[in-house]
């Protein structure tokens, strides 16, 4: 026997008849389960919507709402709910009536607790197959998505190998170009040599090491840490970051930060992953552009009454609408071998994560707008979004 099947649940009892309350309340306690009662249709209403019994009992004639308007009632309020009709031997058109309505039984007066005893077994047992077909149902659909989630997983996986071979291919090849340069300075002695090497097998690294921690963000799910957050302080650290880079391009680098800006709760390493991998788009866009003789970047922050907002614009070679549609999907690069097609599409991820999104405007020949929009608070169904699902 499972825990379910042993279980008795709480009745509410409908009768007008005080008299056949009172025997059928010792009959069905005796049989060891709670009884609740009710008078009226009216009362047994008010009843069910503080305690919501499995299993109604109801005389089908009361004065007032009678026993089938109380079935509906109940129906409509919770189809689950177990509805038992008592009736006389002249109603059984009634009875009849009530099956109809979804009526799981019905019992005759006078009744006979042998009778009784059996009918609200059979009631007990109909729960306890529902119950346990609804659990059997929710595992196998649990099933069927973890399947999916999978095949899902192995086809991106599959579909990542394809893309990013390309992309350390062409890594690795600029790395022996680089060792190449250094290894040939030092047999010639020729220090400019080494030097460009040097620059190029650096250049390679980092872009390889960027590689592989995408890979490993995108191959793992994993809690966030939430932390209130101070925008202006977490922009300045970035913007220090990317100042330098920007500048060995020749790329102006502008910052444009609110001062009245007040704190946010974020992941403060993933938001720095997502806004590092924007800008770097950024210097990319700046220097593929060969048509200008000038480039910046502007970095802004600022707020509206929920959000904290940040921007990054870049004056470079801009996109046209069909790459914008597809930015920040899985392994679509407009870098041909210089990128992964990984770093926007876990920058928007981790954005929509924060419960925030993000907006690109961009014309090509002319430059791209970013704006990023995080919530200042969170609600507990970002934060945690397994436990509300519980």
């Amino acid at each position: 026997m499972t825990k379910e099947e042993g279980k008795k649940w709480p009745i509410l009892l409908v009768d007008d008849e005080e008299d056949i309350r009172d025997v059928l309340s010792v009959s069905i306690t005796d049989m060891g389960y709670t009884v609740h009662e009710a008078e009226t249709g009216e009362q047994a209403i008010d009843i069910f919507r503080q305690i919501d019994p499995p299993i109604v009992m109801t005389d089908i004639k009361m004065p007032g709402m009678d026993g089938i308007e109380l079935l509906q009632k109940i129906k409509r309020e919770n189809p689950e709910t177990e509805v038992v009709m008592i009736t006389g031997h002249g109603d059984m058109d009634l009875a009849i009536k009530s099956l109809k309505f979804e009526a799981t039984d019905f019992i005759t007066k006078p009744i006979n607790v042998e009778a009784l005893e059996i009918a609200l077994k059979r009631v007990q047992d109909k729960i306890v197959m529902k119950r346990q077909l609804k659990a059997y149902t929710q595992n196998l659909e649990a099933l069927v998505r973890e399947k999916t989630e999978l095949q899902d997983h192995l086809s991106s996986l599959g579909l990542m190998i394809g893309s990013i071979s390309h992309g350390i291919k062409g890594l690795l090849t600029g790395l022996d170009g680089g060792m190449y340069l250094v290894e040939s300075g030092f047999s010639k002695e020729n220090q400019d040599q080494i030097k460009e090497g040097w620059e190029t097998v650096k250049l390679m690294v980092d872009r390889i090491r960027k590689m592989v921690l995408d890979i490993l963000y995108f191959a793992k799910e994993r809690d966030l840490r939430w932390e209130r957050v101070d925008p202006l302080s977490f922009a300045e650290d970035l913007a220090a970051t990317f100042a330098p880079k920007a500048k060995n391009q020749d790329i102006e680098f502008v910052r444009e930060f609110d001062e009245t800006v007040g704190e946010f709760e974020i992941d403060a390493g993933y938001i720095h992953s997502a806004l590092t991998n924007i800008l770097e788009n950024a210097v990319d866009a700046c220097t593929k552009d060969v048509a200008k003789t000038y480039h910046k970047i502007v970095f802004g922050v600022r707020q509206d009454a929920n959000h904290v907002i940040f921007a990054v614009f870049d004056n470079g070679v801009g996109m046209d609408a069909d790459t914008v549609s597809k930015l920040f999907t899985p392994f679509f690069s407009s870098k041909g071998r210089r990128g992964t097609g990984l770093g926007l599409f876990i920058s928007h991820k981790i954005v929509r994560q924060h419960g925030g999104e993000i907006q690109v405007k961009s014309t090509p020949g002319q430059g791209t707008l970013f704006t990023i929009k995080i919530p200042k608070t969170l609600p507990e169904s970002v934060k945690n979004p397994a436990a509300v699902a519980k």
